[in-house]
């Protein structure tokens, strides 16, 4: 299978039809974005590898992620990074969601998305999950038409799992969440052993 029958897949429902109906996708691929929080000077850069289906980043974006924005991204410390990874249909939607609204609504889309993971799975009906995701990014300011214009994206999603099979090739990722801590890799943590990994950094 192919990057463009993969993105299909992703999109497509239950039903078969897919939730964009994308006819074809766009040649010239658009511009992912790095979604990052911090200063970009930071003496330490945490890439962060993670599913918006995946119940253990879910934990953490939920416990560990709180202090760690408060004592070292906020602080200047630390340069964040957020990665999408696409183990599945659902995974894929919720980051279009998530980037429809920009650098500027990205992350706190993502903390609804993380902490209100189990009720907009729900059952996993295809259907439902789409409606439960546009009241997500409705409740974060965007209108119904801007979140069906990202939702059928077809060029847009068939980018970001071409983004996606990149960056987890390159940096050898097969789990979630997995990070990248200035070049060496580390499995889900606790913020202390986080907080010892960057002090030893800093």
């Amino acid at each position: 299978m192919n990057r463009r029958e993969f993105s299909a897949l992703m999109l497509a429902s239950a039903g078969g039809a897919a939730i964009g109906a994308p006819a074809a996708f766009a040649q010239d691929a658009p511009e992912i974005v790095e979604m990052a929080l911090g200063a970009e000077d930071a003496p330490v850069t945490i890439v962060e590898y993670a599913s918006f289906t995946c119940p253990h980043c879910a934990n953490f974006h939920t416990t560990v992620f709180k202090d760690l924005k408060t004592n070292y991204i906020d602080t200047g410390k630390v340069r964040f990074i957020y990665r999408d990874v696409y183990f599945d249909r659902f995974g894929l939607w919720a980051a279009m969601v998530a980037r429809c609204g920009g650098e500027m609504r990205f992350f706190g889309i993502a903390d609804m998305l993380y902490s209100r993971q189990k009720e907009w799975i729900g059952e996993g009906d295809p259907a439902t999950v789409v409606d439960n995701l546009k009241r997500i990014g409705k409740t974060a300011g965007l209108t119904d038409e801007a979140l069906d214009a990202c939702l059928q994206d077809g060029a847009k999603a068939e980018a970001l799992v071409a983004w996606y099979e990149e960056n987890a090739k390159a940096d050898d990722i097969s789990s979630t969440p997995s990070f990248i801590v200035n070049d060496e890799k580390f499995s889900n943590m606790s913020y202390d052993d986080f907080a010892k990994a960057i002090d030893e950094r800093v």
